[in-house]
């Protein structure tokens, strides 16, 4: 018995070494086979944002032939260098990513993703450029003309946005591009912000489209918490007195919403005209992004709910202290005091 369990088992471990040289001469041959094929064409495939295309299947096609590839129908497979293509596209500034492989119809397959500029810079000395939700510093297109979050008075000192770099220049980037990402994806701000001024400490003042008022942001921490404010004051304030009734709108201290109000000069139909304007903004921003909002920031509709800072009420509007260079008019009477329920 002893001696037929040693034959079985030499047999069963002769079987498997034998599949397994099978096997290993299989897969040599086949990678022999591939290797000695020739390339059949390439298809390139750009990815990015809708509507946009900052880099074309030319420009992706030219820069192969300067890395080598050239007329690659029917040159051998084996003398393409597929990590120095991938470098040499990675080196354009709208590229963000590259995959280059040959599928098994001997097709050079080109992968690009394209990369997606979240604002616009202007700096103090003039320049002006794009940046990238990662920091990359990216230069204006010949190709098209992107609409997207304008931030003005970027120190000139400071054009490296690149996430690897330290101290205030690299808070001041993340928070540029934060502010640029959120107002672009957002369709009522990217419609109401005109613009984004960063003061020399460092903060941001935005100009709206509708209404003659300036915005003080402070920095740009806890941003979604601010906006939220502002779109409580608008919704609940302004879009009902109108929007120059206020010549400042202060939303950086936590839990309040500070306004100066303005003198008595406004006209009654600049501030009709102003409500009409405000709550059509309001009624085509929730038409388009209520469902995302209430999903995307955590908070429910803002209509009949009673929950902690979730309507106007939760706020208090703190009297304005008398400025004569910022505060004109009313600005120094007391504002009405809305307890928290």
């Amino acid at each position: 018995m002893a001696i037929k369990s040693n034959i079985s088992k030499l047999f069963f471990i002769a079987l498997w070494c034998t599949v397994g040289a099978g096997v290993l001469v299989l897969l040599v041959a086949a990678i022999s086979h591939r290797n000695n094929k020739v390339c059949n064409g390439y298809r390139i495939d750009v990815a990015g944002p809708a509507g946009r295309g900052f880099v074309d299947k030319k420009e992706v096609a030219d820069l192969l032939g300067v890395a080598g590839a050239g007329k690659c129908q029917g040159k051998p497979i084996l003398s393409f260098d597929l990590r120095k293509m991938e470098s040499v596209l990675g080196r354009n500034a709208w590229i963000r990513h590259a995959q280059l492989f040959f599928d098994n119809n001997g097709i050079l397959r080109v992968n690009v993703i394209e990369r997606e500029p979240v604002a616009r810079i202007f700096t103090l000395d003039g320049g002006t450029w794009y940046i990238d939700s990662s920091g990359i510093r990216l230069p204006l297109s010949d190709k098209l003309t992107v609409k997207l979050p304008v931030f003005t008075g970027y120190p000139a000192g400071a054009s490296a946005l690149g996430a690897g770099k330290h101290g205030a220049d690299s808070a001041l980037a993340l928070q540029v591009r934060r502010l640029g990402a959120y107002i672009g994806k957002d369709p009522f701000w990217m419609a109401q912000i005109a613009q984004v001024n960063i003061t020399p400490e460092r903060n941001f003042e935005m100009t709206p489209v509708i209404g003659d008022h300036l915005i003080q942001f402070g920095d740009g921490n806890e941003y979604e918490q601010k906006f939220h404010r502002l779109f409580i004051f608008y919704k609940e304030v302004l879009s009902r007195t109108g929007f120059n009734k206020y010549s400042r709108i202060d939303v950086q201290y936590a839990g309040q919403v500070i306004g100066a109000k303005k003198g008595s000069e406004q006209t009654k139909l600049d501030s009709l005209q102003g409500i009409r304007n405000i709550q059509q903004l309001i009624r085509s921003a929730q038409q388009q992004l209520q469902a995302d909002t209430a999903g995307r920031h955590a908070i429910r509709p803002l209509e009949g709910n009673t929950v902690t800072e979730q309507t106007l009420t939760n706020y208090d509007l703190v009297p304005e202290k008398r400025s004569d260079s910022l505060v004109t008019g009313n600005a120094g009477k007391k504002a009405s005091h809305i307890k928290k329920p």
